[in-house]
């Protein structure tokens, strides 16, 4: 992961496909590679340079608390798989939960949320668009933030998926308490073939007469 081959030659670029996908899959897990192969929690600060880096944190070490809700937002969100694990292996004899539809995931990601916020409105209808109107599913009026799930139901929704929230975008632009939308896509079966396109097409500042929005993506 460190020592990357000569610059400019085929197995550099090899390498560097390699190590962007252990990247990001460990991102999308809610955590991040540091140098000398320590993987982390996403929020906890950077190692010190020095000879100790690639020793494990001390057991007593106080886990780092989010700044901010956007940082508190992307621990939990990204955090979500790992999350569910101990919830689908559960010890002999009790019933295991599943995650098979969007309520699933909604609720899992409120029970997340709720010691840390407060304020949580779950399905608020939005303002009318093209005729009709929508329940976004956590609004957070205190941060101006929405919080939107979908759950890939087969190969044709997955082909889907970004046509919806194209439309969502256009139903929460126009709330006067959304100024930034969370889009959380599992995809547990892997059907959604180019999620860094699907990212990049949706993701910024999304503005027009209606209005403001920040968009960003998670496809988990």
């Amino acid at each position: 992961m460190d020592l990357a081959p000569t610059p400019n030659t085929e197995a550099y670029d090899t390498w560097q496909e390699r190590r962007q996908r252990v990247v990001s899959a460990l991102e999308e897990n809610g955590l991040r590679y540091y140098r000398f192969g320590r993987i982390l929690p996403q929020g906890t600060p950077e190692p010190e340079p020095g000879s100790a880096a690639h020793q494990p944190p001390p057991q007593s070490a106080t886990p780092s608390k989010p700044r901010t809700v956007e940082e508190l937002l992307e621990v939990v969100v990204k955090g979500l798989r790992r999350a569910m694990h101990p919830l689908t292996h559960r010890r002999k004899g009790v019933q295991p939960l599943s995650f098979g539809n969007e309520y699933d995931v909604q609720d899992l990601l409120h029970a997340l949320l709720r010691p840390w916020i407060q304020d949580i409105r779950p399905e608020e209808f939005t303002p009318s668009y093209a005729g009709s109107s929508t329940r976004m599913d956590f609004l957070l009026p205190s941060h101006e933030l929405v919080i939107e799930t979908k759950i890939v139901r087969d190969r044709t929704h997955a082909r889907k998926i970004g046509d919806e929230l194209i439309i969502d975008i256009e139903h929460y632009r126009k709330h006067p308490d959304c100024k930034s939308l969370w889009c959380v896509v599992y995809d547990p079966d892997h059907l959604i073939t180019n999620s860094p396109g699907l990212k990049s097409d949706l993701e910024g500042t999304r503005t027009s007469k209606d209005g403001e929005v920040h968009v960003r993506v998670f496809v988990l």
